[in-house]
């Protein structure tokens, strides 16, 4: 019989992992975009499965931070499936995260990819966040609505507590699994991040009636070579949801950047708030699964 082993990757598996990862979707797969950061990212580990010595599959572990660990880029060469791979590699993923102290794993897959699914939960991960993916362009000179004159401003440190409370009282927050989404990789919104958001200037605020009415958390990123503006996070009633996602599609030219992109909770109220700012999605749905290693 064939031996089945997971293993660290190495730079000769490069070729042929990238190899059965080319048909992963019509237009082929990012692994090779990331394998040279993955293969030498000290937090972290890049595993291969192996049958006979041959690579059959791929998985990536990352440390976010001490606590929580991501687990991404699994893949199994269609001609050895239903072998146990993918149950071996996510094993490793979780031992290696376990070795390295962390508190929490997590992963994104898409909401139609049953199979995976299947494979997440029977090895105790639970759904927490549903998102889907809207874009937007910059707004043209004469957009087709027209908002209220309430502005968001950007948060400093001495908004810090008044967000915490703002977040501990949300309906949105639990909703969302307590998590921002940036590349579709979470991150927990603990008070350390809303300090670093804030340092880097990426947390918006919408006030209304002498209080806070909501909220963005935001950052510019760039993935081949296109510059997009990320929503991770959003909260507040439709109306001033609306009122942050038309600000920030205006606000596009000053970011220098050609769109922006927001990974929204599935909840109706915001799906609305984004529709009525003229954002679009493609239909797709998310899922964040997670699994507490205490």
């Amino acid at each position: 019989m064939s031996q089945l082993e997971v293993r660290r990757a190495q730079e000769g598996d490069r070729e042929a992992v990238l190899a059965f990862c080319d048909q992963t979707w019509e237009w082929g797969d990012y692994i090779a975009y990331v394998w040279d950061e993955w293969l030498r990212d000290e937090n972290g580990v890049l595993f291969v499965a192996t049958m006979d010595e041959q690579p059959v599959g791929v998985a990536n572990l990352r440390m976010l931070n001490t606590g929580e660990a991501w687990l991404e880029g699994m893949r199994v060469d269609p001609a050895h499936r239903q072998n146990g791979i993918a149950n071996a590699l996510f094993e490793a993923q979780i031992t290696e995260a376990l070795r390295r102290h962390a508190l929490t794993a997590r992963l994104i897959t898409e909401s139609t990819n049953t199979v995976a699914i299947h494979l997440i939960e029977r090895n105790y991960m639970r759904r927490v966040n549903a998102f889907a993916p809207f874009r937007a362009i910059p707004l043209t000179t004469n957009p087709k609505r027209q908002y209220g004159l309430a502005t968001p401003t950007l948060a400093t440190l001495a908004d810090s507590n008044e967000i915490i409370d703002y977040l501990n009282i949300s309906s949105i927050f639990p909703a969302t699994g307590g998590l921002y989404n940036a590349g579709f990789t979470a991150y927990s919104i603990t008070a350390a991040l809303i300090e670093q958001k804030i340092a880097a200037q990426q947390i918006y605020l919408l006030r209304r009636w002498d209080r806070l009415d909501g909220l963005a958390m935001i950052e510019s990123r760039e993935r081949h070579g296109e510059k997009s503006l990320s929503i991770g996070y959003i909260d507040g009633t439709t109306e001033s949801i609306s009122l942050l996602a038309y600000a920030l599609r205006k606000m596009l030219p000053d970011f220098g950047v050609q769109n922006i992109q927001a990974d929204i909770p599935d909840l109706m109220m915001v799906r609305d708030a984004f529709t009525g700012a003229e954002y679009e999605s493609d239909g797709s749905l998310f899922y964040i699964y997670e699994r507490n290693l205490l």
